[in-house]
């Protein structure tokens, strides 16, 4: 029985989830202030995140960010699973970075030297995207090639039936 990731799916894992890993790492200790900053920021675009306190904010995002990270370092996580993950993070991230006053250059998606940090975090939607996409529809499920394996079996052993009652 095979990994259900490819080769080919690899090298974009690794790089985004060992990204995202040492960033969930590096919040898992955030003092008080760090904590209040990432909280002010994220419930300034995401009004519902303001009912949390900041630490418990910075818990549950460092939380999040190790758990993508080693869904995606995995290989026993099916592609699907750790692209849905990583496409729903990043779409967040790309949420501050559109909604938040500041971040991008007037009347423009290119970012201005604040937005930079975030905007950057796009590559990681376009990876989850393609991981995805590369879990879902590029590949058939198991069970549908195991029908298509046993249905050419049967297919033969009737052609091989008919030649024989034909002869």
């Amino acid at each position: 029985m095979g990994l259900p990731i490819t080769l080919s799916e690899i090298a974009p894992r690794i790089s985004a989830g060992a990204f995202i890993l040492n960033s969930g790492l590096g919040k898992r200790g955030a003092d008080e202030q760090a904590a209040a900053g990432m909280h002010g920021f994220a419930a300034g675009t995401y009004p519902f995140l303001g009912k949390m306190e900041p630490k418990q904010f910075a818990q549950a995002l460092s939380t999040a960010e190790i758990a993508i990270g080693a869904a995606l370092l995995t290989p026993f996580v099916p592609t699907a699973v750790a692209g849905a993950a990583l496409t729903a993070f990043s779409g967040g991230l790309l949420g501050l970075y559109l909604k938040t006053p500041g971040m991008r250059k007037e009347g423009s998606l290119a970012p201005t030297e604040q937005g930079l940090a975030i905007a950057k975090d796009s590559w990681l939607l376009g990876i989850g995207v393609g991981l995805l996409v590369r879990g879902t529809v590029d590949r058939e499920p198991r069970r549908v090639r195991k029908a298509a394996k046993t249905l050419d079996k049967a297919n033969k052993r009737a052609a091989k039936a008919r030649r024989r009652l034909g002869d």
